[in-house]
């Protein structure tokens, strides 16, 4: 089964949401403000969860004006499919007695943050980590200190579309993909499927 065919069938289960470059710089810039309306440290630096937290770590430094490094976490094997989340690939800055935030786009069940968080800390010595991430899952057992909002929906981001699309993603299929999927666009550029729950 292709993996269009699995993701149309599997829509009967959940909505999906995919944000759009547009709608993503909106959200980090958002994220960026609340960091810094509410933050009770000044950061020395922000370190990006990749893959997903490095796109969102570049603005989120950028507006707090200071440095980036990324951390490389794998915490899954496939599509859904979870694995103990291991370290790639590490920081090169010197964090120790520093202020740090970490950002990730999403926290789901909170695996990867919180491993992300107990490795720089045993590893690093940083003074602080506090933690970000645009979205959050309700049922995540991980809460970060700056976040957007809970969502229930499967986000696909703008770095991620093609994975989620078709095999080869060439310039245009996404486009195709969508409306073969039943993906409809809903406000301004962004699209989003709506699934019932029910047979």
């Amino acid at each position: 089964m292709s993996l269009i065919n699995a993701l149309t069938n599997s829509a009967r289960l959940v909505e999906r949401r995919v944000v759009t470059w547009e709608e993503f710089g909106r959200l980090a810039d958002s994220l960026a403000a609340l960091i810094l309306r509410t933050r009770r440290v000044r950061h020395d630096l922000v370190i990006g969860v990749l893959r997903g937290g490095g796109p969102l770590a570049l603005v989120v430094a950028d507006r707090l004006r200071v440095r980036v490094d990324f951390l490389n976490v794998k915490s899954y094997t496939g599509v859904g499919e979870r694995a103990v989340p291991r370290v790639l690939s590490t920081i090169i800055e010197d964090i120790e007695n520093k202020d740090v935030l970490l950002v990730d786009d999403l926290v789901d069940e909170g695996a990867t943050m919180s491993f992300a968080v107990e490795f720089l800390r045993s590893r690093y010595s940083p003074r602080s980590i506090q933690t970000s991430s645009l979205f959050v899952k309700p049922w995540s057992r991980f809460i970060p200190d700056y976040y957007l909002g809970s969502v229930r929906e499967w986000v696909i981001f703008p770095w991620e579309l093609c994975e989620f699309g078709t095999e080869g993603c060439a310039p245009g299929e996404v486009s195709r993909w969508r409306m073969r999927a039943g993906w409809r666009a809903r406000t301004r550029g962004s699209w989003s499927i709506s699934c019932s729950t029910g047979g």
